[in-house]
């Protein structure tokens, strides 16, 4: 999947949250909100997802108002529908009915078509002991790569 320009990228998720699968899903927004969007307004931090009715919901997803949208702006912290096939939906809540699943934003996107996309992730949240082994190995990696950048200096 080539992402054209990244909007936002949810690394909270990433640091609380082992990604067992990932969805694309599509965002229905109003007029201001998409000019929001593309402007870079938009938060995904303790956003979340759920499926009701057949349907998948975000929650939390903050779309800052838009400067020039006076009265046709809407609430920043609203609902907002994700476009999922409903093959998808059925995966998806299968998936989190499992205990310890849920669905998390993971970022945000404009596709090749400069539609706004969603990269959804059925995600299994992180006990402190993975986190820190995480960390140790991030810094192992760093140091090898100080390692090996010293020795091509000489």
């Amino acid at each position: 999947m080539s992402v054209l320009k990244l909007l936002a990228n949810n690394k909270k998720a990433r640091r609380d949250y082992f990604f067992e699968e990932l969805f694309e899903a599509g965002l229905v927004l109003t007029g201001t909100e998409i000019k929001s969007v593309r402007n870079g307004g938009i938060n995904l931090r303790d956003s979340f997802a759920r499926v009701e009715n057949g349907e998948v919901w975000a929650y939390n997803m903050r779309i800052s108002p838009y400067d020039k949208g006076n009265r046709y702006n809407t609430d920043p912290l609203r609902p907002k529908k994700l476009l999922l096939h409903k093959s998808e939906i059925r995966k998806l809540d299968a998936a989190i009915s499992q205990k310890g699943l849920t669905l998390i934003p993971a970022r945000a996107y404009l596709n090749h078509k400069g539609l706004v996309k969603l990269e959804l992730a059925v995600a299994r949240g992180k006990k402190l002991y993975d986190k820190r082994a995480d960390i140790a190995q991030r810094d192992a990696e760093r140091s090898m790569e100080r390692s090996t950048k010293d020795r091509e200096r000489w």
